[in-house]
């Protein structure tokens, strides 16, 4: 297959007779966060940065690259029909095994703090579970377009998947990675029951899935202690409850307007990763309560938003598209609700970036690329292009159409 025919510039959201033909909302969501990000990751990673590297603004100068990156990847996606994502789905899947085999390999993949999540480069690193994810969200939706009908009526075709996610999530289980593997179960559950699961093998699974859970927390020491320190961090503050402990410190120096832009006292060396998994206590101790809020529900709209591009895909029958709008507002919302959740002491302390806004170049960029995918999905819904029975022109969308949303 050529790349003629992978990326074809006609017709595109962005290219179209009458200019750009974009859902605005959605776009001007995700930009809002995506620079609010930048500002709390100058904030946060200031003094880090300083003394890590000499200059205050290290961090926020790779992030705002990422950014690049992540927003040509937007535009890229953008341009790529969703009928050849749905073409390439077992290609994606073969390329995210490969990617989770190579960064358990000694020598290829890089260790950090104890885990093996990254393949170094010589200026960046990949982690390849975030490029899984999205990678295991399409092919799952083609599997339920192919077999409709056997998903919602027999055992076997409700399995089959798990043929294919038992063993990824086993890989991001040897980084280890219980984040994203949660992350990306919880996301193909959500996918099978849309598609068409009966309540009763729904209900099983769901069973299944909390007591693979509950295994997993009691074969590993220190996630059992993650699980009972998390409900009093201070009984062992300076310990294993110090992260959480002095997150929870931010919210309460933060109050209802926070204690100002810059200002905050926890990112100096008080909060470990206060630009990373802990950028959203910062956010709170700098804007209060009010900007936390305010933050929260524009993670809401964002995330109700993409459900919202599956629901008129399927409406335009556009099965495929809708699964994969599904597919990735679910990775979205269990990441937000999962970084949200530990940061506020709701949840035991998983390292899990919060889209959009931690740092991290890897989650940032495949972000922008689920955000192009979803415009892309919500312009092809919108016009039919992707309607099997109708064939377009470029001269078909000269006019300006009524949008109705």
């Amino acid at each position: 297959m050529s790349l003629r025919n992978i990326i074809k510039p006609y017709p595109s959201p962005i290219i179209t007779g009458r200019g750009i033909d974009l859902d605005f909302p959605m776009l001007a969501g995700c930009l809002t966060l995506l620079g609010l990000g930048l500002v709390m990751i100058a904030s946060a990673s200031s003094e880090v940065a300083s003394v890590q590297s000499g200059s205050a603004f290290y961090y926020m100068i790779r992030h705002l690259i990422y950014a690049g990156l992540g927003l040509g990847a937007c535009v890229v996606t953008m341009m790529i029909p969703i009928a050849t994502w749905q073409r390439l789905g077992w290609l994606m899947l073969l390329g995210a095994f490969g990617l989770l085999v190579m960064v358990i390999i000694p020598g290829i993949g890089r260790e950090v703090n104890g885990s093996m999540r990254w393949i170094g480069f010589s200026f960046f690193n990949v982690q390849p579970s975030e490029i899984a994810k999205v990678f295991v969200v399409i092919y799952l939706a083609g599997y339920l377009v192919r077999r409709q009908k056997e998903v919602r009526e027999s055992w076997m075709g409700f399995f089959k998947p798990f043929i294919v996610l038992l063993p990824m999530a086993g890989l991001l289980l040897m980084e280890p990675d219980f984040g994203a593997t949660v992350v990306m179960m919880g996301a193909a559950a959500a996918m099978l029951f849309l598609g068409g699961v009966g309540l009763f093998r729904f209900s099983l699974m769901v069973l299944l899935a909390v007591g693979a859970v509950v295994l997993l927390i009691q074969v590993q020491p220190y996630r059992m202690a993650r699980l009972t320190n998390f409900a009093d961090p201070w009984a062992d503050q300076f310990g294993a409850g110090y992260q959480l402990s002095q997150a929870l410190i931010a919210f309460g120096r933060g109050e209802w307007l926070g204690v100002g832009l810059g200002n905050s006292v926890q990112k100096q060396f008080y909060l470990p990763e206060a630009h990373t998994d802990f950028v959203f206590s910062v956010l709170a101790e700098e804007l209060g309560a009010v900007g936390s809020l305010c933050t929260v529900a524009l993670f809401v709209f964002v995330c109700i938003r993409g459900m919202y591009i599956g629901l008129w895909a399927e409406k335009a029958k556009q099965f495929f598209a809708a699964y994969v709008a599904y597919g990735l507002s679910f990775l979205w919302i269990g990441q937000f609700l999962i970084n949200i959740g530990v940061n506020v002491g709701l949840l035991p302390t998983k390292g899990l970036t919060l889209p959009f806004l931690s740092y991290g170049g890897s989650s940032l960029v495949i972000c922008c690329a689920c955000l192009g995918l979803l415009l892309r999905i919500e312009w092809e819904s919108r016009t039919h292009l992707g309607s099997e029975e109708m064939e377009f022109q470029e001269s078909d969308f000269a006019e300006e159409p009524s949008h109705g949303r």
